[in-house]
Order: structure tokens, then sequence, then C-alpha cells
């Protein structure tokens, strides 16, 4: 199904759908396995047609997280949706973008340093993700999935697979505590250098508004936090986290709870850190996922990856630098 068709579909319908599950496709989520094939279909549309039932795995109902084999056959629904729901096309800007933003690639993996602001994926009020870009992009793989997330406004090293068997070896990586992701991010006040981790556990919640929130909470997730000073600055000190646990949000809350909160965050910030961001030209969140080790799926060498910071943030550090 092309962009396209997709932005007709309202008016001219589509027909069934039959899709025969091949041998790289096969120990995929369900949902994971209709969004790759499903290009310009938005993530909710994909989980509605789960949820009522209208898609099929060999003519019997499945759930989202149903593991698909090879060989079978999913039945996928007509799909009618008006064109403002569609996955908008990449931009030539967007294409650029994600072409440059590649840090190394290998036959089983490829890594970019997603700039702050690009979803990883497409959703509510959000047309297109870092890996619907990318489906688009490069045509020339049949299998692009994300081995793990950085939140919207973070940037910085992220890791997607090229195959089903690296997908899976590196998504055990993760599991058992193998790969190493290494943040670096400024905090309003003085870190105490004493202060190596924090372990909290978090809580995931919706606001008044609906927005999704993480909190310190008892009845919370077991999460832990690695912290170290990079360098000390009046108001303010930049550090670095590597997150033991992937909780979502976890470096940004647990750094609140510490009485750190991050500059520029709209989430967890609080109003010294918003006069500090504005003195020093901040304007988006300072969290930059700077580096990334793991093993190669295939070889079992050592990767060890770094990206690049976005010069607005260099240019807040060597703001902060200077005396107030």
């Amino acid at each position: 199904m092309s962009l396209n068709d997709s932005a007709k579909q309202e008016t001219t319908g589509q027909q069934v759908q039959w899709l025969e599950v091949d041998d790289n496709q096969a120990g995929q989520r369900l949902d994971n396995f209709l969004m790759a094939r499903l290009k310009g279909v938005p993530r909710t549309l994909v989980y509605r047609i789960i949820r009522k039932g209208e898609v099929r795995v060999n003519k019997s109902r499945a759930k989202a997280d149903t593991r698909i084999s090879a060989g079978d056959v999913v039945r996928v629904p007509p799909l009618r949706m008006a064109p403002q729901e569609a996955v908008q096309e990449v931009s030539d800007n967007l294409r650029r973008v994600l072409l440059s933003s590649v840090i190394a690639e290998t036959d089983g993996w490829l890594a970019v340093n997603k700039p702050s602001g690009l979803s990883v994926h497409g959703g509510t009020g959000v047309k297109i993700g870092l890996i619907e870009a990318l489906r688009q992009v490069r045509t020339d793989l049949s299998f692009i999935e994300l081995v793990h997330r950085i939140d919207r406004d973070t940037s910085g090293c992220l890791l997607i697979a090229k195959s089903r068997e690296a997908l899976l070896r590196l998504s055990d990586d993760i599991k058992h505590k193998r790969m190493d992701k290494r943040y670096m991010a400024l905090v309003e006040g003085r870190w105490p250098a004493a202060r190596e981790w924090v372990s909290a556990p978090l809580l995931r919640y919706e606001s008044g508004n609906g927005e999704r929130r993480v909190k310190v909470d008892k009845s919370g997730k077991r999460s832990r936090t690695t912290f170290n000073v990079i360098e000390t600055f009046e108001g303010a000190t930049l550090i670095e986290a590597s997150p033991i646990t992937g909780r979502t949000h976890q470096i940004r809350v647990h750094a609140a709870h510490s009485g750190h909160p991050l500059l520029h965050d709209a989430k967890y910030g609080s109003r010294q850190g918003e006069r500090l961001a504005a003195q020093w030209g901040l304007e988006r969140l300072f969290l930059h996922a700077r580096s990334l080790a793991f093993d190669d799926p295939f070889t079992g060498k050592r990767i060890e990856l770094k990206a690049r910071l976005d010069p607005a943030l260099q240019t807040v550090i060597e703001r902060a630098r200077q005396p107030r």
C-alpha cells in the first residue's frame, strides 16, 4: 500500500489483505509485523483493528503481543481512514537529516544520531516518526525495527535492527544488561560528586489533561540510574547518566527526585531551571544519548558508538562556562 493509496482510503476503501509470514518475520509481535507491512497506516488504527478482532491469524482472533510464525497467514480488514490520519510522506529536509544522521551501519544493524523533536514512532498527534520515515527513505531494506527507544525531545544514539535475527539478539543483550547506554544531561544546581546512583521505583500515570507522566512511587517498578559529574558551572552541572533499568523518563525523573531537574524539561523541570535555560539560550531539553556499546549480533565484536552533540547544546555549554 503506497502513501498515495493511504490518502485516498476514506473514499476508495481497500480490499481484505492476506499477508503470509516469512522466515525473516517469524517471532515478531503481531502489532510490529503489521506496522512494518502496512506503510502509511497509523499505529492507532493498527491497534484498533486488532482490538476489535478484525485481524485474524490463521483465521483466529489474536492479540497485539501474539508471536507469529513462518507460514502463518494474517488477515487484514479493509482500512478506511481519513486523509489526515495517514502517515505523511517524508519531506526533502527530513530525508536529508536522516541520511546525514547515520553513525554506523552493518548488514545487521543501523545506528543513527536522532535529532531532538522527532518521535521514534508516529502516533496520536504525530504524523510521522523516525522508523516510518526510515522505511520510506531506505526502501532497499525489507526489515527495519527499533532495538530500543529514546524520548521525542532526547537526541543521540538510536539502534535499529535490519533483520529479525539481529533484533532478537540485540534485544536479548538489553534484557541481560549487556548493552551500555550513556547520556549527557545538564541539570540544575550542583550535583554532589558523591551521589553516584539513584534507586527509586517509578510509576507511570496520566495527568488530568491525559498527558503521560512518571513519578517516584513505592508501588512503581524498580529503577536505578548511575550518575557521574562531567563539569560544574555556576547554577548547573553537566552529568553523565546511565540507566541500569529502562523505564520511561527514568533519567529525568530520577534527577528531579534528587533535587536537580534537567534544564528545559517541560514535564519535570523548575522555574529556576527555566530561567537558566533562557539565560544560556537553551531551547530544548538538555538530554543527549552520547554513547552506545554492545556486541555485534553476528561477529560478537564489541561495538562502541558515539553521537556528536547537537551544536546548539555545545553552544549552551560554552555560555555556561562564562562567569555570570
